[in-house]
């Protein structure tokens, strides 16, 4: 197999030749047809979280088709084409999945990070981790209807981008109406559809002066778009924020109405600048969102099954996986960029 390889934190991912990996009991090997770029992997690789097992596969956004299976696996089957997310174990017992709260196990294993991903031409998963995949149906046009099925480049996303949307949306709560979104990349742009199609009215914030970005998010159906540090139109019921910056958090907070909520959906964001009470008062809330369980997978890929997601990704061969990287550092990806291990997939 091949794999991109990060050795040290901070360092260029390298590719290397490696004996092609067997699954252990319980477990089932993918033959990788695409693995999304997530900003949680530049997190990793640039450092920003610390404790990675190295060294390490990146890459947690993945869709392949199972070749090999681990003894005693019996909910999969060889050739099925399934998705392989972030959360890739949990204890079972542990205070928080003996009350149905998974995604924040005391003795978690995730995906690319420390245990190897998606970043190569195979991967080993637990099976109980591993999602069969709907036919998922295509718009070929934002808000069209469907055209075909999502291919495994344009379904990657959804493993992660997609499941975090999901339960940032959730956490949103159920009465919103009036939603912002600061932050218009991977999870946004899926979310949005999404949102848009149960009458929630998107208003979406990006950097200042990114028109591009700006214009995608109305043509994915927001009701308004502008830069994050401009007040909304209206009053929000609440606010998903995706990008990695502290200083959004206070702007969130101002332009939520009184008792509305505020969900950071990342894993990682620069430092909180101190702020007024004023901006929490009146039982605004602020929350944050970590990791998922597997019943959000189910659920989202259930609703992604029926609804037309236009998915916007950019592919990049496999060993093009930096400068994957360096696109979604710098800005320049809309939508998603996605690893292709093999020609023609």
């Amino acid at each position: 197999m091949q794999a991109m390889v990060l050795a040290q934190a901070g360092e260029r991912l390298a590719l290397e030749e490696r004996a092609d990996p067997e699954p252990g009991p319980g477990e089932v090997r993918l033959r990788v047809l695409a693995c999304a770029v997530c900003r949680t992997d530049l997190h990793v690789v640039d450092g920003d979280l610390r404790e990675p097992r190295l060294p390490l596969v990146p890459g947690h956004e993945i869709i392949g088709v199972i070749d090999r299976l681990g003894a005693g696996v019996t909910s999969l089957r060889l050739g099925q084409r399934a998705g392989v997310p972030w959360l890739g174990h949990v204890c079972g017992h542990c205070a928080y999945c003996n009350a149905g709260r998974e995604n924040l196990c005391d003795e978690p294993r995730f995906t690319g990070y420390t245990r190897d991903g998606g970043f190569a031409t195979h991967v080993v998963a637990e099976a109980a981790f591993c999602f069969p995949l709907p036919d998922l149906p295509r718009a070929s046009v934002p808000g069209g209807p469907q055209d075909g099925l999502l291919d495994a480049v344009h379904a990657a996303p959804l493993m992660c981008a997609g499941l975090i949307g999901w339960r940032a949306l959730k956490l949103a709560g159920d009465h919103v109406r009036e939603l912002g979104i600061f932050g218009f990349g991977a999870a946004a742009h899926l979310i949005t559809q999404i949102a848009v199609r149960r009458g929630i009215r998107v208003h979406a914030f990006t950097r200042a002066g990114d028109l591009a970005a700006q214009a995608f998010a109305l043509d994915l159906g927001a009701a308004s778009a502008g830069d994050s540090g401009a007040a909304p139109p209206c009053a929000l019921d609440a606010a998903i924020i995706f990008a990695p910056v502290g200083e959004l958090v206070p702007l969130a907070l101002r332009a939520v109405r009184k008792g509305g909520r505020v969900v950071c959906g990342g894993i990682y964001m620069s430092p909180i600048p101190a702020m007024d009470y004023a901006l929490l008062w009146e039982e605004r809330e602020l929350v944050s969102v970590a990791n998922l369980t597997r019943d959000d997978a189910r659920e989202f890929l259930a609703a992604a099954a029926a609804t037309p997601l236009f998915v916007e990704a950019r592919s990049y061969p496999l060993p093009q996986a930096n400068e994957a990287l360096a696109d979604l550092r710098s800005g320049r990806i809309i939508g998603a960029a996605v690893l292709v291990p093999w020609t023609g997939t």
